[in-house]
This record gives C-alpha cells, sequence and structure tokens, in this order.
C-alpha cells in the first residue's frame, strides 16, 4: 500500500514538471511570435548570388533582430517585401527562420533593381545594381609557365576578384587570395605558376562585392553580390 502511494505522488510530480515545462515553452513562444519589434532594430540582410554557365541567379533576402548575428525576424513583423513590383512570399527553416529567396534569369537581370520592404510604419527601398562578371579573353587548352594577361567586363574601374588555382598535387594548397583588378585586367605571374604541379588546373574567379544598405534603419544592413566563373587547362613547361 505504501507503495504504491510512493509511485502515485512520484508519478504526479513528474506530471506537474512537465505541465511547467510544456506551460513555459509555450508562453516564450508566444512572446517570441507576439512582442512587437521595432523598426530601428531591423538589419536588413540582402545576397545576390550566381555562377556562370547557369540560367538563374539566386537572390535572397533576411531581416535580423540588431545585426547580420542575430535572430530571423518573423514574417508577421513585415507588411510586404517587393523585388521591383513583385510581391514575396516569405519562407522559413529550422536553421534560417524566416527568409524571401526567388531566382531569376542572369540574362535578364543585368541592370538596375529595387527591394521594397515595408514594415507597416515605414517603407524601405533599397537601389540594387547587378552586372555578371565576364571573362574576355580566351583560355587555351594548354597554358605555359608564364605571366597570363586576363582582361573582364563588370567591374568597377578598380575592383577586387577572388583568385582560386587548383592542381591535383596534394602537395600544395594552391592559389586561395584577393586580387586588385584595375582596368577591368588581372595579370596572374609565372611565379604564381610555378607553385602549380603539371596538369589539370581549375581556375576560378569570385566577385565578392559587399556594402553596407543606403537606406536602412539604425540597425543597418548589407548587400552582398557574389558571382562566380569557372576555367580548365592542362599547364605545362
Amino acid at each position: 500500500m505504501i507503495i504504491s502511494t510512493t509511485k502515485t505522488v512520484i508519478f504526479n510530480c513528474i506530471l506537474l514538471i512537465c505541465f511547467s515545462v510544456i506551460s513555459i515553452a509555450c508562453k516564450n513562444k508566444d512572446k517570441k511570435f507576439t512582442e512587437e519589434v521595432n523598426d530601428d532594430d531591423i538589419f536588413f540582410d540582402y545576397k545576390i548570388s550566381g555562377e556562370e554557365g547557369y540560367d538563374n541567379l539566386t537572390i535572397l533576402l533576411k531581416f535580423k533582430s540588431g545585426d547580420k548575428t542575430g535572430d530571423a525576424i518573423s514574417a508577421n513583423e513585415i507588411e510586404e517585401v517587393k523585388l521591383d513590383d513583385e510581391i514575396l512570399i516569405p519562407d522559413s527553416s529550422k536553421m534560417n527562420g524566416t527568409f524571401y529567396e526567388l531566382q531569376k534569369p542572369i540574362a535578364s537581370f543585368s541592370g538596375k533593381h529595387f527591394i521594397k520592404v515595408n514594415t507597416g510604419k515605414k517603407e524601405y527601398i533599397e537601389e540594387v545594381n547587378f552586372t555578371p562578371l565576364a571573362l574576355l579573353t580566351t583560355i587555351s587548352e594548354q597554358i605555359n609557365r608564364e605571366d597570363l594577361v586576363l582582361d573582364f567586363s563588370g567591374l568597377e574601374i578598380e575592383d577586387y576578384v577572388r583568385v582560386l588555382l587548383t592542381d591535383t598535387s596534394f602537395f600544395n594548397d594552391g592559389i586561395n587570395r584577393i586580387d586588385t583588378v584595375r582596368n577591368n585586367q588581372l595579370i596572374i605571374r609565372k611565379t604564381d605558376l610555378d607553385n602549380l604541379a603539371d596538369g589539370p588546373i581549375l581556375m576560378e574567379f569570385i566577385r565578392e562585392f559587399q556594402r553596407p544598405v543606403e537606406n536602412g534603419t539604425e540597425a543597418g544592413g548589407r548587400v552582398r553580390i557574389n558571382y562566380t566563373l569557372r576555367r580548365t587547362f592542362n599547364l605545362q613547361d
């Protein structure tokens, strides 16, 4: 009889603890979605990414609390998000929270665009210019170890491009650095090629452009544009 009573007491205690945990969790969840977000705490995080050889690029828009490391802001707190005149539908995931994503043809997206965000209190309009990076120089199948002069289009008078050259050797890490490109021209020196093994080489150019938003809140924001080019060739003496 005593054992049965003890079991009943323990079971009731467990139930009480479970109900308490559930109640606290529900309150926190409700608070997260009902707490009003101040416009000045919204950090705008905009990214456009594309790659030569693919038809579409990806536009990813996020709104975070406080700064770029903050939690995603619920779609309930943003009245409307538009790219030019197209209304975007929010999506969400456990990892990223709420976000807005769409794809556009690279060929027709080049030029000026506007991201419009209406919080219900104010509309924030950000102008974004996109020009795909293009390599004008034809890369031969066989490249000798000498200076490689490369001409591009789609860059500023002075711009920056990440350069990666990878060989099939296990004895070096290849080349991975940010280079300054002036007047759309970049030179990969013979001394760089001397650090690579003979044979197949994968060459990549990535334009990693970033700037602060021009029409934002006190929390600010950023616009990032990444575009990748790839070429392959055989390196020989």
